[in-house]
């Protein structure tokens, strides 16, 4: 694996100073930023909304990439469009007609995810592979950060690597990723990977501190 997409997940950062956290893990290096939006009922925890998203936008250079953990899902994918997000991803269990609320993400002019929970199947991605640009693979049950990585989900990664079958479709990974299991992660497939803790540690730091982190999570992913 010659490349890996870093998208430090902000649900870990310190909140009371988000654009002073986005621009450090941006100048430290990270390719993405990974915002976990959670409603407390789809997952029990309750998160942030398209006004924090809008407001954060400016912050970020790189790429916005939304993780919408709500049910539904459907009545929100214009607000987090017109709050700035880059890509969109949601639970196939979060709406009716998972090919429809994909296809109106892209009409919305984003591009599209599906997000996976450790007990959800790749089969259900069979038949709307072709609306999909980004398949995130939760290595933990979606709610909190700081879970330990689920072993379970590395065959998974390989299935739906099989599955994309050469289309333009990234796999992204969130859940428990450390230096230490970077490596297998990409290993078995992903392109992109998610950190929270292993990149924010417990509070706010030193930009220093998150390009070594950052540089860490990269080096062992593609050593």
């Amino acid at each position: 694996m010659s490349d890996i997409i870093i998208s430090p997940s902000i649900l870990s950062a310190d909140f009371a100073q988000l654009g002073r956290e986005i621009k450090a893990i941006e100048s430290a290096g990270c390719d993405w930023v990974h915002v976990d939006v959670m409603d407390g009922h789809y997952v029990p925890n309750l998160t942030i909304g398209p006004g924090v998203c809008k407001a954060i936008r400016p912050h970020i250079k790189t790429v916005m990439d939304v993780h919408l953990m709500i049910e539904p899902a459907d009545p929100y994918l214009k607000d987090f469009a017109d709050a700035g997000a880059d890509y969109i991803s949601i639970h196939p269990e979060a709406g009716p007609h998972l090919d429809r609320s994909l296809q109106v993400i892209r009409d919305l002019g984003c591009k599209a995810g599906v997000a996976l929970n450790p007990s959800t199947p790749e089969t259900c991605l069979e038949y709307v592979l072709d609306r999909i640009d980004l398949i995130l693979v939760m290595s933990v049950n979606p709610g909190f950060g700081g879970q330990s990585f689920l072993t379970s989900q590395l065959p998974k990664i390989g299935r739906i690597k099989k599955m994309i079958a050469g289309r333009d479709i990234l796999i992204e990974v969130d859940g428990g990723v450390t230096p230490e299991n970077a490596k297998m992660i990409a290993g078995a497939g992903a392109d992109a990977l998610v950190a929270g803790s292993a990149i924010f540690g417990k509070g706010a730091q030193e930009e220093s501190v998150y390009a070594a982190n950052i540089a860490a999570l990269r080096t062992a992913a593609t050593s």
